[in-house]
């Protein structure tokens, strides 16, 4: 991988009880708090062998079929695309996770192994009681507007390429360790992002193998490497960035596993501006630049300038769907919407 010398900001001797969430949150930055999570029993089990660590997990399992993802060695832990694009280059399958952790098991002193990896799994739905003893105290105002999602990633060296979430995110390393690169938002021309669909992973990723990157092909992906930062995390370390950061991330170890959570700081009731992304691309991508640049300001006035701008000259009977958003007026703005639609 090209090289980058920024790293992400550490905090160290972090309380676990104290977490400074209104500090970290703040800084709408990558923060990797060293050790936070280094007391919890997985780790323990982690650091003493990755086979300890696979009992203790699977002591929780009740038989709940996961989907597991098994590449071939030569694509070497990356989950990405054929050559050519036309299909993913890995399959996946519905299986028991203790079988699928013996395949990972099966392979721990294989030199080339195939790419074995679990992707984001419901740790109350699928290890019920992991928790009780591993979990992060998120008793803060930050997490009161959408209840945390909580999740598990297990597998062996694999490679999650750059990718954005909608969501911002803890993660916990608990077993091996993990690589993160990360990028701000305002890099994602320079990252060279793939097809909207199908995705290796539920959201879009950059083509560039950050490996063997082709400066060729992707001449601005050195711009973006200039301009990312990254995170080393060893068990028990916890990173927190922000949503829409893009993250490449190299899982290492021949068995490794993490604990994420998933947060937003808007109410359950807001959709996802994703799907705004993808209406606009129906009405307004490809209509005349001259147009575009009309309803850039139109989207300035109503969307991305002051909340309250659209509304303070109007009397408060006569705002409607401009008036600040709650489950009501969102359902009224829903429903409007569909029916527009389905015109």
């Amino acid at each position: 991988m090209m090289g980058i010398t920024t790293k992400t900001e550490e905090l160290t001797g972090v309380d676990p009880d104290h977490i400074p969430f209104d500090e970290v949150i703040a800084r709408q930055r990558p923060v990797l708090m060293k050790g936070l999570a280094r007391d919890w029993p997985l780790v323990r089990h982690g650091l003493h062998s990755p086979y300890e660590a696979i009992r203790y997990l699977t002591s929780f399992y009740q038989g709940r079929p996961i989907v597991g993802y098994i590449g071939a060695p030569e694509i070497k832990g990356r989950f990405h695309y054929t050559p050519d694009v036309s299909d993913l280059n890995f399959s996946s399958e519905r299986t028991r996770l203790d079988s699928f952790l013996d395949r990972i098991v099966g392979h721990i002193d294989d030199p080339n192994p195939p790419a074995l990896y679990i992707g984001s799994t419901d740790v109350d739905g699928y290890l019920p009681g992991l928790r009780g003893e591993n979990d992060l105290r998120l008793d803060h105002p930050a997490f009161a507007a959408s209840v945390p999602m909580v999740s598990i990633w297990m597998g062996n060296h694999t490679i999650a390429s750059a990718h954005w979430d909608m969501s911002n995110n803890i993660a916990c390393c608990m077993v091996g360790g993990r690589r993160f690169t990360l990028f701000p938002p305002e890099q994602i021309e320079n990252l060279y992002p793939g097809p909207l669909e199908p995705t290796p992973g539920g959201q879009v990723v950059s083509m560039v193998d950050f490996t063997a990157p082709d400066l060729k092909r992707f001449p601005r992906f050195a711009e973006a490497m200039a301009a990312g930062e990254v995170a080393e995390l060893e068990a028990g370390d916890v990173l927190l960035y922000p949503a829409l950061w893009w993250h490449h991330v190299e899982a290492q170890g021949p068995f490794n596993a993490m604990i994420n959570y998933w947060w937003n700081a808007v109410p359950d009731f807001m959709d996802t501006p994703m799907n705004t992304l993808l209406h606009a691309m129906l009405s307004l991508r490809d209509r005349p630049e001259a147009e575009k640049r009309s309803w850039r300001a139109m989207f300035d006035y109503y969307i991305f300038g002051p909340a309250d701008r659209p509304i303070a000259h109007l009397p408060e009977a006569a705002r409607g769907a401009l008036a600040p958003l709650d489950e009501m007026r969102a359902r009224r703005l829903r429903a409007m919407l569909i029916n527009k639609l389905n015109r």
